[in-house]
Order: C-alpha cells, then structure tokens, then sequence
C-alpha cells in the first residue's frame, strides 16, 4: 500500500480507502471483519456519511469501534453530510448554518467519537451561504470535532462560494471517476471541438486541484454512468476488460486493481473510494498500488472504454 500526506494534520492516509455505504445491512461481527481485514492489507482509510442507511450506517461503525477498542485510532475516519433524506425518498440538500453544526454533531454521536479526521459537505446546495458555511467549519475546526474538511461533488466556482470566507482550507474532493466514467478526461482531450465529449461537466476541479495541493478523492471507481453497473466483466465492455485483464496477468494482479491504478496515476494526491462489502474484493483492491503503469497503457486503456483520442 502506498500513502499520501493528508490536509492540515499531514496525516498518511493509504491511496486506497474504503467506502462503508452499503453496511446498513451487515452485522457489527461483520463489518469488524471487513475494516479489520483492510487494516491488514494497509487500508487506513475509512469513508462514510450520514446519508448512507438514513445514519444506520454511522452507528452500525460506532459499534464497531465499541465493541473493538482501539480500533478507532488506526484509522483516518471521514463523513460527510448536508443531504437530507427522509424515509419516503424526498431528498434535499441543507447547508443552513443551524442544520449544519447540528448535523456534524449527530454525525460525531452516531459514531461514538469524539471527532472525525476530515468531514465533507456532501452534495452542492445552491441556496447555501458562503459566509454562514465556511463559519461553520471554521467553527468544527476550533472545537477539535474535525481536524480538516473538504467537499464532494463540487465544481471550482461553487468550492470558491465557500473557501473565499474559510479561515481554514479546504484539502480534499471527491468526485466520480473510473475507466468507463470519465468527463473530465473527456474534456481535457477535447478542449475547443465540437462534439460532446468537449463539454466540461465538472468546471475543471481536477486542475483547481492541483493547483490548490488538495486531495482528489474518486468513488464509484468500478462503475459506468451514474450507478449503471460494474464494468468489470461486464459484455457492455469487452475491449476494456481484455485490455484490464492481459495487463493485470502481466503483473499478477487483478483487472479491479488494474482499474484502480489507472485511477491513481493521475499527477496528484489521489484516493480511490471502493465501496465492497467483500473482504477479497478488499484484498485484491490493495494491490492497486503494486501496479505500474505505463503512459501508453494509462491511454490504451482510456480508449479501450470506447474513448476516441482527437
């Protein structure tokens, strides 16, 4: 496993974390295994959200944490809030101030923690203030309940709406990424052309943050469309999985940690999200940063996702 050196505290987080959206489901014994097992093949790295199981989730780790004690402190824990959700399905994102430190506080109480690593506003609000947002982290910040903060799924100009006002940076992203789902690679080729894949969709937040020395944080990194499924496998892209599989059995790993180091060979602080519930789907993502690719082979395998290079 390989690391990077995360936000203020500097702390070294694996380039490989794991996502916990699906555990609302699972049992304390076994998601203790899950997280358990990444420890041991160098994930450090935990993401989660308040969303996720309508909080089900953020307590079902809680009791993890209880029930293993110590647990807690080997691990960079990050959550994210801001969407509303009730149980009919209305969803709607909140970044009133009042909402917002009540939120960070069920967040922290839920997971039986006195404080999260990094905590992200999960989702953009367009009715947000800039002002009452960026003094509600700050706040967070010098209360020692976050020691760093970022956003998720914000382009440049709506990121500027809130740090413009932030005593304190913000250091991490994320955004989705994966060989099959990639507008802003798209873009990037096909800067001033008239096809559609010359369309920024995400404003350019991948060179805002390299600019800015922040945290790139990918999810969905196995996925095609917005959730439309696993490419992996998948007959929907049989040009891919060839290439993915011959370069894995090249260097004795497999397509999804293939798939993962293409992701991480992006010229940044990179963090690639995988959201399995599967110890040896686990392991085998471990290995992404065993993997060296090559210039040509990070395009091969772009266009083998049925990317046309202009």
């Amino acid at each position: 496993m390989e690391y990077i050196e995360f936000g203020t505290q500097k702390a070294q987080v694996s380039k490989v974390m794991l996502g916990l959206m699906r555990i609302d489901s699972m049992s304390v014994e076994e998601v203790s295994e899950l997280v358990q097992g990444a420890l041991e093949e160098g994930i450090n790295a935990l993401d989660i959200a308040d969303v996720y199981g309508l909080g089900k989730c953020e307590s079902i780790l809680g009791e993890v944490f209880k029930a293993n004690p110590g647990l807690r402190d080997k691990f960079f824990l990050q959550t994210k809030f801001g969407i509303r959700k009730e149980e009919s399905g209305f969803t709607w994102y909140d970044f009133s101030k009042d909402y917002l430190v009540e939120a960070a506080d069920a967040c922290l109480e839920r997971l039986g923690v006195d404080h999260v690593d990094c905590l992200l506003l999960h989702r953009p609000d367009v009715l947000m203030i800039g002002e009452d947002v960026a003094e509600v982290m700050d706040g967070l910040m010098a209360s020692g309940k976050i020691l760093d903060w970022g956003v998720s799924n914000q382009n440049p100009a709506t990121m500027n709406r809130i740090a413009r006002y932030a005593k304190t940076p913000m250091v991490t992203t994320q955004m989705q990424l994966s060989c099959a789902f990639a507008p802003a690679f798209d873009a990037f080729f096909n800067v001033n052309m008239e096809n559609d894949e010359a369309i920024m969709r995400e404003g350019g937040v991948f060179e805002y943050c390299l600019e800015h020395d922040m945290v790139i944080q990918t999810w969905s990194a196995f996925q095609y469309g917005y959730f439309g499924g696993s490419f992996l496998g998948s007959d929907k892209y049989p040009e891919l999985n060839a290439v993915l599989e011959r370069i894995g059995a090249e260097q004795g790993v497999s397509s999804a940690a293939v798939a993962l180091a293409w992701i991480l060979r992006f010229p940044a602080k990179m963090q690639a999200v995988i959201g399995t519930t599967k110890l040896h789907r686990v392991q085998d993502s471990a290995k992404a940063c065993d993997v060296t690719l090559t210039e040509r082979e990070w395009y091969e395998i772009y266009q083998a996702a049925g990317k046309v290079m202009p």
